[in-house]
């Protein structure tokens, strides 16, 4: 797979036949595009095409495979496996299908496949409505919903897959379906926390719910086992309405922090209260009482700003070496360690993460989606994120680390949007209970793996 196999006569044909923009090597902003938000990744494309609408996806998703080139498929870009480009092979980048069209009256958003959740929180708050999303703007809708997505509403509203109700879908013959749950129920099914295997979505409909302001922010406390204990506590009876996530990390240079708190190891809870406004203000008060706060930013805000608090912290062009489990408890004998990797934190943008699985990500019954992992109490994320490529080699060890106290508490599978590339972990470890059905679905949908690049199930793994 290099670029000379992109033949002459076959590039001009395609270049005649899309829309979009589309670039080789050496052409103007090729440098530019090429680029993916983890740069531990630095691959070389021989083309990219940003792809305008649906008929250019299905386009190239045929040249690719006519012309047998590596396809990577690019949404938001924030790939921590950086599978949003390849060496020597065509980047299907779908950054012009952002379109966001909301139905206030049936309460649906339909949503282009290269959108961020920026541009769905904007565009469904202007009618006081929204759907589980990200935790970062910049991220993606498409690799987040089709991994499961979290996001601060998920213990009211369900992960993002809980309320995808429609999609369209190109597969890798170029075919364009529709499918939910009355039309190609197995590929509805198999999208939904089976990541990009069965082809490249081009629009998703959402299910909306009413939500305009939130009560929210973070609360910094030192990083003590007290905290984290009354935290698991709290949230094990908390309202659905309260969505909080719990950080070991390093102090941010926050204006409510005293100076002095700066870069000292903490214990942060980003809470986002989406009820009512009097209810919010007495638990988030029972919230900061989980131990003594170095300082707290609670504040009235529109839904769509809590997305954006770390915009900054975790811009693009960082290195990032991500892993995770799922858990039923937090689990007293791995406590003082994770805290003692947690007060090691190595760089303000890393941190060990408690992601509350409960509330209403419990209510889908488990065979419903192909998202395993519904009697988790918590997803632990294990992130380690950094500028400078000298440290890849310490960061990388302080997450193995870390992850690896967890190891024996940790239910089968990993959250396949928090993981990174380092063959570590096997489909049937990543996927759970539900590798064997989303192999046959792999078959039927992509035989010939034309979608690899992705937490990858290959239609020739053994089944059963």
């Amino acid at each position: 797979m290099n670029a000379t196999r992109l033949e002459a006569g076959a590039l001009r044909a395609f270049q005649r036949d899309v829309v979009g923009e589309t670039l080789l090597r050496g052409d103007p902003g090729y440098e530019g595009i090429r680029a993916v938000y983890n740069r531990i990744h630095d691959r070389w494309p021989a083309l990219v095409i940003r792809a305008a609408n649906t008929r250019d996806v299905a386009r190239t998703v045929r040249f690719a495979a006519d012309e047998g080139l590596m396809l990577a498929v690019r949404g938001g870009n924030h790939s921590m496996r950086g599978h949003g480009s390849c060496d020597d092979g065509v980047v299907l980048d779908l950054s012009r299908i952002r379109s966001v069209d909301v139905d206030p009256a049936k309460r649906l958003a339909r949503v282009g496949g290269g959108a961020t959740w920026a541009g769905v929180n904007d565009a469904t708050h202007q009618h006081a409505l929204a759907t589980t999303g990200g935790l970062i703007s910049t991220t993606g809708v498409g690799g987040l919903t089709l991994g499961g997505g979290f996001g601060y509403l998920t213990r009211g509203l369900g992960l993002a897959c809980d309320n995808l109700v429609a999609a369209e879908v190109v597969t890798a013959r170029g075919e364009v379906l529709s499918a939910d749950a009355g039309n190609e129920p197995d590929l509805f099914w198999a999208i939904r926390g089976g990541g990009g295997n069965f082809g490249v979505v081009t629009s998703f409909t959402f299910r909306l719910s009413p939500v305009a302001g939130i009560l929210g922010g973070p609360i910094v406390f030192p990083a003590e086992a007290g905290v984290v204990a009354r935290y698991d506590a709290l949230m094990a009876s908390a309202p659905r309405a309260l969505g909080a996530v719990l950080g070991l990390t390093v102090a941010p240079p926050l204006p409510f922090l005293p100076a002095e708190r700066h870069g000292a190891p903490c214990a942060v809870v980003v809470a986002c209260w989406s009820g009512e406004a009097s209810e919010g203000r007495e638990v988030l008060r029972a919230l900061s009482a989980i131990g003594t706060p170095w300082g707290q930013h609670i504040a009235e805000m529109p839904y769509p700003q809590i997305n954006t608090l770390f915009d900054d912290l975790l811009p693009g062009g960082l290195r990032h070496y991500w892993k995770s489990v799922f858990v039923g408890e937090v689990a007293a004998d791995a406590l003082d360690a994770t805290l003692e990797h947690g007060r090691a934190t190595p760089t303000i943008e890393s941190g060990i993460f408690l992601y509350p699985v409960d509330g209403a990500a419990h209510d889908v019954t488990p065979s419903d989606t192909a998202w395993p992992h519904r009697d988790a109490r918590y997803l632990i994320g294990f992130h380690g994120s950094w500028k400078d490529p000298s440290a890849d080699d310490a960061l990388r060890a302080w997450v193995d680390r870390a992850h690896g106290v967890w190891t024996p508490w940790a239910q089968p599978g990993a959250y396949v949007n928090f993981v990174s590339d380092d063959g570590a972990s096997a489909v049937a470890e990543e996927y759970g209970v539900h590798a064997a059905r989303l192999v046959s679905a792999k078959r039927r949908y992509d035989p010939h793996n034309l979608f690899c690049l992705n937490a990858n199930i290959e239609p020739d793994a053994p089944v059963g």
